[in-house]
């Protein structure tokens, strides 16, 4: 089995109302990845403005010791909930089955008010981007099922963590 190989990852919490006293999601999100031997290379937060998230992704998919970006916030369907509107755009290439995965397993935990989430996740730069809801349970769910081991170069048959090495040759 290879040795480990932890990445960079920034989180970005997108809210009017969070405040890093208040980020619970954003804390869940530090902890598990650093809990998991990554490494924290950003965390912000940002009011719901499409173009405040743009303009904080761009600065992070641009920058070459960012692999993997994770925003939690913005992914439900009312009017303030634009981050996937906002980084779509982005994306060079988007991740279907990401959303469609988040989803199922979401349902099994809150039943059919998953299908409110628009979690969605792209490659933009060579640099992966998750957008997930704000509630911490939701964030849970998507770092424990989804998230850990895709970004766990150990995980077979394959894994996000070999494509960015792939990609970074």
């Amino acid at each position: 089995m290879p040795d480990f190989q932890p990445l960079s990852i920034a989180i970005l919490t997108v809210s009017d109302t969070r405040t890093a006293d208040t980020d619970k999601s954003g804390d869940y999100l530090a902890g598990a990845i650093q809990n998991a031997d990554h490494n924290l290379a950003a965390r912000a937060i940002c009011r719901d403005d499409v173009y405040e998230i743009r303009a904080i992704i761009s600065q992070w998919i641009a920058d070459n010791a960012v692999q993997v970006i994770i925003t939690t916030g913005g992914t439900g369907v009312t009017g303030r909930d634009i981050t996937p509107d906002a980084l779509m755009p982005l994306f060079d290439k988007t991740i279907e089955g990401f959303g469609e995965l988040f989803r199922w397993l979401s349902f099994e935990e809150i039943g059919t008010s998953t299908v409110q989430s628009r979690a969605i996740a792209g490659l933009a730069n060579q640099t992966y981007v998750f957008a997930l809801p704000g509630s911490s349970g939701a964030c849970r769910t998507a770092w424990e099922k989804i998230l850990r081991s895709q970004l766990d170069n150990r995980h077979k048959p394959c894994n996000f963590s070999e494509l960015i090495a792939r990609l970074n040759e």
